[in-house]
């Protein structure tokens, strides 16, 4: 749990580096980022020499064994003059981890040779590294901590415009993964993966659910196989190996790729797909995969994303994912073939129509999330509906703590459909019949369904309201006459 106290460290080492010129959020992370691993070898290497103290062996080194080499770890450096600090960083240490790739195995440690240093003063960098450092010593006790601490910071793109494209709120990224369950067996994907938010939900989750009973195979499996994440951004792909990382996934598969080009290929390979992919842009329709283009001829992504999810999946796999408002709707041939895809070849079981405010304070476009499960032979013979209306913040651009919140009661109704039988169209939630659906040209929209009550107001008869009226006017003649004789004494 993040307190205060931790808020605020991490908040005045965000200052120092604002203050010295780093004024790009993302730049900010990424910095921070490189320090962050920089400080996990040497704690690696601790771990290495206490175990070959105690058992005699000879453990495997990660830093050279000459001087030159002991100097570039961070517990020999730290409390140096912050010049030979910086020397030490800026010409030997970051050097050395751009080179680490082949002989680290870590997923982080391979999308190193086009990072940059860009911390700009000696001052600045021992700031940086004291306040880190300070965090390790007396905030940050085990792994999960680790990466709460990461995760606020990487909740600060959030409120950095344009940037906060990376990121999902984590209330809806948690609920996402609970309305799919997924199980430590799994492989799971996140194919516009940003900086891994919604594989770092799954493994909070799983860990959560099953840590005490799984197998020292699933463990592996949990350690690097089960996570697959893609991006077109190689700043995005180290923050995502560093937060996957700091959540004991070491060897996840997370790689530069345009997923819906001809460049990914994968097909049928994951149990579970979760996503929030690109709204906006389309893409050159030479470079778009050809099987994608059969589903929905389209140039737009959040079109070719959906066919790319059902493409990826296995059979019998299962989709969450967030599209904005006018996939549900739209009326091109493309949105109709994607939506008729879902309904008629696949089983679409949920549509939540999320409110405007979600994504705030960078975008306030409307969106929903669609749960679907891959079956290639049909199976939709009614989808569930919700309309959301809190998420438990402020749908402002300040987006604060609110009691209203209705994604516990989404869970508990999704996991529990059998109540949901009977429930009206004028209610919150409720089922919708496919026919109905294909009979409104397989419209999506919850406001397609949504039966709004009207309760009738009964007015007097204008005759009464006119009596009514002569009563006050006289009274208020009335009252100014006596008023008048007030002045007048």
């Amino acid at each position: 749990m993040i307190t205060g106290e931790i808020r605020n460290k991490i908040d005045k080492i965000w200052t120092d580096m604002w203050a010295g010129g780093i004024t790009n959020p993302l730049t900010v992370i990424e910095q921070l980022t490189y320090l962050m691993f920089i400080r996990s070898l040497d704690e690696k290497e601790l771990e290495m020499e206490s175990v070959e103290a105690l058992s005699g062996e000879e453990m495997p080194k990660i830093f050279p064994q000459d001087k030159a080499g002991q100097d570039m770890r961070w517990s020999k450096f730290k409390t140096k003059d912050s010049r030979a600090i910086y020397d030490i960083v800026g010409s030997k240490v970051f050097p050395f981890i751009k080179a680490m790739n082949g002989k680290n195995t870590s997923a982080f440690s391979r999308y190193m040779q086009d990072a940059m240093f860009l911390i700009p003063t000696p001052q600045v960098l021992q700031k940086i590294i004291t306040g880190l450092d300070e965090l390790y010593e007396h905030d940050i006790k085990d792994l999960d901590m680790q990466g709460d601490v990461y995760e606020y910071m990487l909740g600060k793109l959030s409120t950095a415009g344009q940037n906060g494209q990376f990121r999902t709120p984590k209330q809806i990224r948690d609920m996402m993964v609970r309305l799919l369950d997924p199980a430590p067996d799994n492989k799971v994907c996140d194919p516009a993966c940003g900086t891994a938010g919604f594989l770092v939900s799954i493994a909070e989750y799983i860990r959560e659910k099953y840590e005490t009973e799984m197998t020292p195979e699933q463990w592996e499996h949990f350690g690097g196989a089960m996570f697959t994440g893609f991006d077109t951004d190689r700043t995005m792909l180290r923050i995502s190996a560093m937060n996957l990382m700091l959540h004991s996934i070491t060897q996840p598969r997370i790689e530069y790729v345009d997923s819906v080009s001809k460049q990914n290929s994968i097909s049928s390979a994951y149990d579970i797909i979760l996503a929030n992919p690109p709204f906006t842009g389309t893409i050159d329709t030479e470079s778009i995969n050809d099987n994608l283009k059969a589903v929905c001829s389209s140039k737009k992504t959040e079109l070719l994303f959906v066919a790319l999810f059902l493409r990826m999946l296995r059979k019998g796999g299962r989709c969450s994912c967030i599209v904005p408002d006018g996939v549900l709707f739209g009326t091109t041939r493309a949105h109709k073939a994607l939506r008729k895809e879902l309904v008629e070849n696949h089983q679409l079981q949920t549509v939540i129509s999320m409110p405007s405010g979600v994504f705030k304070p960078y975008a306030g476009v409307s969106t929903a999330i669609l749960v679907f499960t891959k079956t290639g032979a049909g199976g939709t013979d009614k989808v569930w509906f919700y309309d959301m209306r809190a998420d438990g913040y402020s749908l402002d651009d300040k987006r604060t703590p609110i009691e209203d919140n209705d994604i516990p009661d989404i869970i508990a109704r999704f996991h529990n459909p059998e109540g949901e039988a009977d429930r009206k169209p004028t209610e919150q939630s409720f089922f919708v019949e496919k026919s109905a659906i294909v009979a409104n040209d397989y419209d999506l929209s919850i406001n397609r369904y949504k039966e709004i009550v009207y309760e009738k107001v009964v007015y007097d008869a204008p005759a009464v309201i006119m009596d009514r009226l002569d009563k006050l006017n006289l009274d208020i003649a009335a009252k100014m006459e006596e008023l008048r004789g007030l002045i007048g004494e």
